[in-house]
């Protein structure tokens, strides 16, 4: 038995190198195979023979902020409604400044009429035994067939706008308004859900050497923002609007446009700009502390400017092609053959694929 154990023992011993040299292979097998992987050709050279050279898209180009025209969009000390540029604007501005502006005034001049008339025909000297007339149905009728006249008149044109204002049209651009203490967030979720942030710019001397300020290209003293709200000319575009913190209001006067932004609540409105150019609004509910330093900067753009800007900030305009870069089924009728477990072609893929990852991680 116990020459047994020693055979045993022995022979354990004798295989031990045997066995030791049949691993060496397999643990440097994947070394070796990553040997080529570091040294994998660049996408241009593995690409397919006559094909061009993979290359990242160039950046598209930023557009530039345009200067506002004086008296368009931008207060400027004149009395009355800022020159609308939508048409519910225009609507809202000739029914006040024409039949509801005249109605107040007449009612006004009508009232004073009658005042003075009673104090000097009704006053004492003239009068020193008062009227006992309790009743008069010629009177009663006039002021209550009246004033339902004057509601009729005014209720008439408001319903009608009203009813406008409040059925927009199938929109072509949607943006997401978010109200901020103290500033606004602007997103796009039709062109890829990119969102800016809008700050006011503040007047040199105010901020530290190096950052950005206030000129007059940015708009006046406490309207002008580092960042527009840009929109297309003619296009239609609805405004979700509501807040991250306290009640806010988008409110922008050449456009018609006042909105609560309530938090927990989306609220929506419309415009059709169909002047290009800057027009400049101010939050409208007191939010705080800084409530009038948050202001509402809108640039209205062409359709190829607006969708330049979008794709200069990472969106994607709308109608734009899909990229159809590595998409496998994709592949054309002369595309190469389906590399099978141990071919030569699956040799080669694996060798290319970290190349073509790394170029897709590039661009």
């Amino acid at each position: 038995m116990k020459l047994m154990r020693w055979a045993i023992a022995l022979t354990a011993i004798g295989l031990t190198p045997v066995t030791v040299g049949a691993q060496t292979p397999t643990a440097a097998a994947p070394q070796a195979a990553a040997t080529p992987t570091a040294a994998a050709p660049a996408p241009a050279e593995i690409a397919a023979p006559g094909a061009a050279p993979v290359s990242a898209p160039a950046p598209a180009p930023a557009i530039q902020f345009a200067a506002p025209t004086p008296g368009i969009g931008i207060p400027d000390g004149r009395k009355g409604i800022q020159d609308q540029v939508t048409e519910i604007g225009r609507d809202a501005a000739a029914f006040h400044n024409g039949p509801l502006l005249w109605m107040c005034a007449l009612i006004s001049v009508f009232v004073l009429a009658l005042l003075g008339f009673t104090m000097v025909k009704y006053r004492r000297g003239a009068h020193p035994v008062p009227s006992r007339t309790t009743h008069n149905t010629f009177i009663e009728v006039i002021w209550t067939v009246v004033p339902v006249l004057i509601l009729v008149a005014i209720a008439i044109p408001s319903i009608r706008l009203i009813s406008k204002q409040y059925s927009p049209p199938p929109a072509d651009v949607t943006v997401k308004v978010i109200g901020n203490q103290w500033y606004w967030t602007y997103q796009y979720p039709d062109h890829g859900g990119f969102e800016i942030i809008s700050n006011m710019l503040r007047e040199p001397g105010e901020v530290p050497a190096g950052q950005r300020t206030r000129t007059d290209a940015d708009g006046p003293k406490l309207l002008a923002a580092d960042e527009r709200l840009v929109i297309p000319v003619g296009k239609v575009v609805k405004f979700i609007i509501t807040s991250a913190d306290v009640i806010h209001a988008f409110s922008v006067p050449a456009f018609w446009t006042k909105m609560d932004a309530s938090p927990g609540r989306l609220n929506e409105t419309w415009v059709k700009v169909d002047r290009p150019g800057v027009y400049f609004g101010q939050c409208s509910e007191l939010c705080g502390a800084r409530h009038g330093y948050m202001p509402i900067a809108v640039e209205v753009v062409p359709e190829a400017t607006f969708n330049a800007w979008v794709a200069s900030k990472g969106g994607t305009p709308k109608g734009a092609a899909p990229s159809t870069e590595a998409t496998p089924s994709t592949a054309g009728a002369g595309a190469a053959p389906v590399a099978t477990a141990g071919s030569p072609e699956a040799d080669r893929a694996a060798v290319a694929q970290p190349a073509l990852n790394q170029a897709v991680e590039t661009q």
